[in-house]
């Protein structure tokens, strides 16, 4: 077990060269003849990966002979959104990750370990699965490529989550993110020790021991100028790889407050979330933050539908954000649902509980589409111009059109809000 570099701080500034000579040396050190790259989509542009991917193929040319996008459950992506993540990569190399079929069991997680992990709230044995590729490519390097940021499914994301949900299977995805709703998504977030780390990390130490995985982790700050800095990168095949990562994170990345804002007003890029499947990280984000009866304005002009899928689409508008007994109990008796549970835990993962109100703000898409899953409606140009806001302008307090006190952030996505008198902030 080794780790080829690990340098970060929050002052730290990693500049385009120092993370080249970083993979240099680990190139150096390994000699790898046949590589596969697993970074993320598009949607993590922020992370740096894409341009740690360029940099892999420039350091090892030939060498590196597969790139698959970390895609999960997401659509594969267009030419356009491959040029924008991975610029001057050739598009020979990509492959695309079937999350429903291009997929091997590797082992079970026992119901015993689960049931631990979970503090009991979930006690079914979990699917290790992962992509054939990484078990039939005849690679001698596999390298995972990835931001460390607060996420609402395992609490501080990439690891081996890239492996085991980013290029997972359909049942390990399905049954990894419900485990975790029913744990409870404020109990999770912004944390490094969680239930589904550990199951994650337990079936690597079971069930890749074969596998030459290497990770190469940024951790990314959002800074006041609009700038994303990478405060830290940390390149290794051992856990500790992730927790110093984590650690870094969880100071860069997740912001405590005195006060929960009433309102919470937030801008998704267009270019990253055109379905409420990804812009939702506004809810799951934000929600520590919010007061109660408080209310959550997310100005999303590209939000065009809901679900990554047809299917996820058609159960999300057929059942709608409701409270967490009402998605139990839909799962209880709705067998579509019971085979989709990646779907059940989005739709409780995008609930308020009734606790504050949410707003979605787009010029693609009807208001009675959005009513009908729960949300209330706002026009995307009307909600700018009553919540006056730039595309630059810095996080933090600003006044209505009326002069109403607002906390503004620009791509939650990139962070965790909470207040410090919320029973779960830490």
């Amino acid at each position: 077990m080794t780790i080829y570099f690990a340098e970060g701080s929050q002052k730290t500034e990693l500049s385009s060269e120092q993370l080249r000579a970083a993979l240099d040396s680990t190139f150096q050190r390994i000699q790898p003849k046949k590589v596969l790259a697993l970074p993320p989509d598009h949607t993590r542009y922020d992370s740096r990966a894409g341009e740690l991917t360029c940099i892999s193929h420039q350091l090892l040319g030939s060498r590196l002979t597969d790139v698959m996008p970390a895609l999960g459950t997401h659509e594969a992506m267009n030419a356009k959104q491959l040029e924008m993540m991975f610029p001057g990569l050739p598009h020979s190399l990509i492959r695309e990750h079937r999350w429903r079929s291009d997929v091997v069991r590797l082992g079970i997680v026992d119901s015993d370990f689960v049931t631990q992990a979970t503090e009991g709230a979930y006690s079914k044995a979990w699917p290790a699965e992962t992509n054939r590729m990484l078990l039939d490519g005849g690679h001698d390097l596999i390298l995972s490529i990835g931001q460390v940021v607060p996420h609402e499914v395992i609490g501080m994301a990439n690891y081996t989550k890239n492996i085991f949900v980013g290029v997972g299977g359909s049942e390990g995805i399905h049954e990894s993110h419900y485990l975790s709703a029913l744990y409870g998504m404020e109990r999770t977030m912004g944390r490094c020790d969680t239930p589904l780390r550990r199951i994650l990390n337990h079936a690597d130490d079971l069930f890749c021991g074969d596998l030459n995985i290497v990770h190469a982790l940024t951790v990314v700050e959002s800074i006041a100028d609009g700038r994303k800095v990478v405060r830290g990168l940390y390149i290794g095949d051992e856990h500790e790889v992730f927790n110093m990562a984590g650690a870094l994170s969880g100071k860069v990345n997740c912001f405590r407050m005195e006060e929960p804002p009433k309102t919470v007003v937030v801008t998704m890029a267009a270019h990253k979330y055109s379905k409420t499947w990804l812009a939702n990280k506004a809810v799951y984000r934000t929600r520590m933050a919010i007061a109660d009866g408080g209310t959550l304005v997310i100005i999303a002009p590209g939000v065009r539908t809901f679900g990554e899928d047809p299917d996820v689409d058609r159960l999300i508008r057929k059942y709608g954000y409701r409270t967490t007994p009402e998605i139990l109990e839909f799962v209880e008796n709705d067998r579509e649902l019971q085979a989709n549970l990646s779907a059940a835990a989005h739709l409780i993962h995008g609930s308020s509980e009734n606790r504050f109100r949410i707003v979605y703000c787009t010029d693609k898409m009807p208001e009675a589409e959005i009513r009908s899953v729960g949300y209330d409606f706002m026009d995307a140009t009307l909600a700018r111009e009553h919540y006056p806001i730039s595309d630059n302008q810095a996080d933090g307090w600003y006044q209505s059109r009326d002069q109403e006190p607002f906390y503004y952030i620009r791509d939650p996505g990139l962070g965790l809000w909470m207040h410090t008198q919320h029973p779960h902030a830490f």
